[in-house]
């Protein structure tokens, strides 16, 4: 892409947790979906990274926003500033002319006309020319490597920061399909009201991340796996005196009982509603976990526990859906099930 070049090509992941951009077939931007506008100005900060250090950190004179809530656009202005700065990382070198671009864009399944309007609009505004939408499931089942045009059922679960996306594909389209908004964002915040309510410790949502990451678990059994405690420390709700709280994994894994009961019970849902032809190809092949919430220490197996079918964590999970979309970029005339 250089100093010539009039077209720019990406497929973006626009999550509500982490945005990632594909260009040249190649990771071009990971990183996490905040922006970081001055209140005076209205002018944007920093994003991505950069903007996530200054999260829940901020004076009056800065805004840390996170564009996206529940896989959709909460604040336009800011998706757009945010999208805009996420492209130009994508080629940091001069050009004389804005390329134009052709843009391939995740969005969740359960989307409505109003919200897949809402991304095709900040995607022109942040300089898309030609913008095709997909559906997170679909791009990541194309991520994985399966052969989403074949005439076999393959099962997606895909959970990201705010929607937990479940399809049954088959023949290049969604077949059944559930979007529930229970996701990591969730899972965050039972663990930052669980150390409220039973170690009266107030933690930020930024602790209550790294305590997913750290000791987050859906079984209270991990046998050789399980992680070491993580030691926490915040401010006592009622008297502000700074408490120091070692956590382990299983005291986490209780607290997110629930919410990982709301995805069981929705795989469960997409099953009933599958065909008995496609359901025996997904006993045979599998259900494939894709996003952040797929690396949760135990999930694959009390998935498989529960549903009796086995679970598969796809390679690179949190990639899967921007592989998808980059090979649909590739393939525009081919692919079907891309939107206009």
């Amino acid at each position: 892409m250089g100093f010539f070049s009039l077209q720019q090509e990406i497929a973006m992941d626009l999550g509500t947790a982490n945005t990632i951009i594909m260009s040249d077939d190649k990771i071009a931007v990971d990183e996490p979906s905040v922006v970081a506008i001055d209140a005076r100005t209205e002018k944007v900060v920093a994003v991505g990274s950069e903007a996530k250090m200054m999260y829940e950190k901020t004076n009056d004179n800065i805004r840390a926003i996170r564009p996206l809530r529940d896989g959709v656009i909460a604040d336009f202005s800011a998706c757009e500033q945010m999208m805009r700065g996420m492209i130009k990382k994508v080629h940091t070198g001069s050009r004389l002319f804005s390329p134009s671009l052709r843009m391939v864009i995740g969005v969740p399944s359960g989307s409505t006309e109003v919200e897949l309007r809402a991304v095709r609009d900040s995607a022109e505004h942040a300089g898309g020319r030609d913008v095709y939408l997909i559906f997170e499931p679909m791009a990541a089942a194309v991520g994985i490597g399966l052969d989403v045009e074949a005439p076999e059922g393959n099962m997606i679960v895909d959970i990201g920061g705010g929607t937990t996306e479940i399809a049954v594909v088959s023949l290049g389209g969604i077949v059944t399909n559930h979007s529930i908004k229970v996701a990591g964002d969730d899972l965050t915040a039972d663990i930052q009201e669980y150390m409220g309510r039973q170690h009266n410790v107030k933690v930020s949502e930024r602790m209550a991340e790294r305590i997913k990451i750290n000791v987050g678990s859906a079984l209270t059994d991990l046998g050789d796996e399980a992680p070491e405690d993580y030691t926490v420390h915040g401010p006592n709700k009622i008297t502000a005196l700074p408490m120091e709280v070692p956590v382990c994994y299983q005291e986490i894994a209780h607290c997110l009982d629930r919410t990982i009961a709301r995805i069981e019970s929705a795989v469960l849902s997409t099953l009933e509603d599958t065909p008995p032809e496609l359901y025996a190809d997904i006993v045979r092949n599998g259900i494939w976990l894709t996003g952040g919430g797929a690396l949760l220490r135990g999930l694959s197996t009390r998935l498989q526990e529960k549903i009796h079918i086995p679970v598969h964590v796809a390679e690179e999970p949190l990639l899967c859906v921007a592989k998808g979309a980059g090979i649909a970029l590739n393939n525009v005339n081919r692919f079907s099930f891309l939107m206009r």
